[in-house]
């Protein structure tokens, strides 16, 4: 049951991801091509780097092809000229589904990665816990965005890295009472809460104001 419920959560999270970077990619024009391969580092790169730095090698993408075959058809779908035309009808529609499935991803991929630490060893204590399970949840994205030429929206946009630790922090506080299940649940949903309402209030971390002086000879 934990294993199916593991695997709906993961694929769930890789079409999320898929959509993302698929959108990304047509964003900046790409190519058929460009949209396949970007669709696919969005959805498994957190993914990689979380098995990496668990010590699982070769990481999960790579071992069952499953998460890469969904990952590529959802990209293509999204490609396709009907669809592409009906998100990009107007420009505030194509980023409200852009926003809406970047965070799901987001949200899923958080506590994918502070399950799969559980199951490495609970003996590595919350920092292990917390620390893969943000990677996770903001690997794939940082991926999409350095790939297609922007700065990591992790970095500048937004309640984007700060969502995942505080719903990896809730993940991981409800993990023994509650259990995996509804702690992965409560997780997730309070990760993609707060992205949504961050983009749509424009919530943002403080930024440092750098004023330029000019100076006349």
């Amino acid at each position: 049951m934990e294993e199916l419920f593991i695997l709906v959560f993961e694929l769930a999270g890789t079409v999320a991801f898929s959509v993302s970077g698929a959108l990304t990619a047509i964003e900046k024009k790409m190519d058929v091509l460009g949209v396949m391969i970007l669709g696919l580092c969005t959805a498994t790169g957190g993914g990689i780097i979380r098995d990496l730095i668990l010590g699982y090698t070769p990481p999960a993408a790579f071992r069952t092809p499953l998460y890469s075959i969904v990952a590529l058809l959802t990209a293509v779908i999204i490609f396709l000229p009907p669809v592409t035309r009906s998100i990009r009808k107007n420009a505030r529609k194509f980023y409200a589904v852009l926003t809406v499935f970047d965070s799901l991803g987001l949200a899923i991929f958080t506590v994918v990665g502070i399950q799969a630490a559980h199951t490495e060893s609970d003996a590595h204590g919350v920092y292990l816990f917390l620390f893969v399970g943000v990677l996770t949840g903001v690997g794939g994205g940082v991926m999409r965005d350095i790939f297609a030429g922007e700065r990591p929206s992790v970095f500048v946009e937004h309640i984007y890295a700060t969502a995942s630790i505080l719903g990896a922090a809730l993940c991981i506080a409800l993990w023994d009472t509650a259990g995996s299940y509804l702690s992965m649940l409560a997780g997730s949903v309070f990760i993609f809460i707060l992205r949504v309402l961050s983009a749509h209030y424009r919530w943002n971390l403080p930024k440092a104001e750098i004023q330029e002086e000019n100076s006349t000879k």
